[in-house]
Parts: C-alpha cells; sequence; structure tokens
C-alpha cells in the first residue's frame, strides 16, 4: 500500500512539474515589457531607398509638372477657341481676308496661328490659289503639332524610364546585400534590412511614376489627336466659305 501511494505521488509530481514550469513563463512573459515598434516615415523610406531616390524625385517633379501644364494647355476650348467661330464665318462670307488676319494675330492659339499661315498665302488684287493656302496650312500644322507633342511625349519618356532606374537601383541594393553577406554571413539578418529596403523601395517608387506618367500621356494624346480632327474640319469649312461665298452645312448654325 505504501509503495503504491509512493508511485502515485511521483507520477502527480512528473505532471505537475511542467504545468508549474509554463505558468511562470507566462507570468515572466507577461511581466516583461512589449518589444516597442518603430514607425516607418515616409521619409525614412526615402533615405532607405538610397542614391536612385534622387534622379526619381526629380521624374515625380517633372511628371506633375507636365500633366498640369498639359491640362491647361492643351484643352479644347483654349486650342480651337470655337466662341470665335461664327465671327471667322462671317469675315470668310463677306471675303475680308485683312480682316481675319488681324483678328488671328490678337488672338494667338493653335487655331488662330494655322489659320493665320493659310491667310498668308491669300492675295486682295487677284485670284486666290487655294493650293497655295492649304500648303502654308499643312506647313503651319505640322509645326505647331509638333510643338504640342513635346511636353505630352515627355511624360511617356517619364513613364518608360522611371521603371529601369527603379530595377537599376534594385540591382544596386541587391549588390550591396550580397556583398554583406559575403563579409558578414547569414547571421545578422538586421544587416540586409537596409539593403533589401532599398532594392524594394525603388521598384515601388519607379512604378509609382511610371503609372500615373502613362496614364496621362495616353489620356492627353488622344484628346489632342481628336482636337487636330476638329481643327481640320474647322478650317477646311472655313475655306469652303471664302471659295464658294455660302456657309457650309455644318456651319450654318454656327454664323447664327
Amino acid at each position: 500500500m505504501t509503495k503504491k501511494i509512493i508511485k502515485l505521488a511521483f507520477c502527480l509530481s512528473l505532471v505537475a512539474a511542467p504545468i508549474a514550469f509554463a505558468q511562470e513563463a507566462t507570468e515572466a512573459a507577461a511581466a516583461a515589457p512589449a518589444p516597442s515598434v518603430q514607425k516607418t516615415t515616409l521619409w525614412m523610406m526615402i533615405k532607405q531607398g538610397g542614391w536612385a531616390m534622387w534622379p526619381l524625385g526629380l521624374m515625380s517633379v517633372g511628371m506633375v509638372y507636365f500633366i498640369v501644364q498639359n491640362g491647361l494647355a492643351t484643352r479644347e476650348k483654349v486650342l480651337l477657341r470655337p466662341d470665335m467661330i461664327p465671327e471667322f464665318i462671317q469675315l470668310m462670307k463677306d471675303k475680308k481676308i485683312v480682316e481675319a488676319h488681324s483678328l488671328c494675330k490678337e488672338n494667338q492659339t493653335l487655331f488662330t496661328y494655322v489659320f493665320q499661315a493659310g491667310l498668308e498665302r491669300c492675295s486682295t488684287t487677284r485670284e486666290i490659289n487655294f493650293s497655295k493656302v492649304k500648303e502654308g496650312i499643312e506647313e503651319a500644322s505640322t509645326e505647331e503639332i509638333t510643338s504640342y507633342m513635346k511636353p505630352i511625349d515627355y511624360l511617356s519618356i517619364i513613364g518608360a524610364t522611371a521603371p529601369m532606374l527603379g530595377l537599376l537601383g534594385t540591382v544596386s541594393g541587391m549588390i550591396k546585400a550580397f556583398q554583406t553577406i559575403g563579409s558578414q554571413g547569414m547571421g545578422k539578418p538586421e544587416a540586409l534590412a537596409g539593403n533589401i529596403g532599398e532594392a524594394l523601395v525603388t521598384t515601388a517608387t519607379g512604378l509609382l511614376i511610371a503609372i500615373p506618367s502613362m496614364l496621362a500621356y495616353y489620356y492627353f494624346r488622344n484628346s489632342f489627336i481628336k482636337t487636330t480632327a476638329t481643327l481640320g474640319r474647322n478650317i477646311g469649312g472655313l475655306l469652303d466659305t471664302l471659295e464658294t461665298g455660302e456657309l457650309p452645312l455644318g456651319f450654318g448654325e454656327s454664323a447664327e
């Protein structure tokens, strides 16, 4: 009987010991202060990105500048001046070429500059050579369209270059990470955190710049193409009015 009691007490001690140890460990962990988590700010991420963040930062400023510039400069009502169309229609109907040329010079925009180039090929003393007029309009159109497309194309350049620059920063960060592994081994992961962070931050920054740049580029390009098509239609109607002295069917309501 005594032996059974001793064995039972021994078994209970084996069970109770781990439970007591686990309880003490839990209490110690609860009493220990929680590790402080450092918050990563935007400025810290920029610094972590390394040298590549400087040219990427310049690209981001350029992206914002060209988006704002194109948004203001390529508006259809600014380029085509639809408010002036009825006045030009009446001048063309009355064969008042000099007055129309002066009006173009007073209101310089895409439409008036191109139309002015065509009016400069007109003559007030002899019959108008409309082939020469159209030639002048085509030359001025090519010149102006090229000028307006440059700021739009800059968005495409930024959108194509930013990811490659971000990838270059990624390669630079990975090279530094492997150099750290070669010199210090894998025992200190915190030593690799900065290099890996540089690789990831530059890639993300390049994509964040490229995506809105390309979206803005396609939007402004397509909008400008539509504007130039409308420009050709308007000038063609004005030349028909000058040649025939009659209002084109589509311009009848505008002249009223």
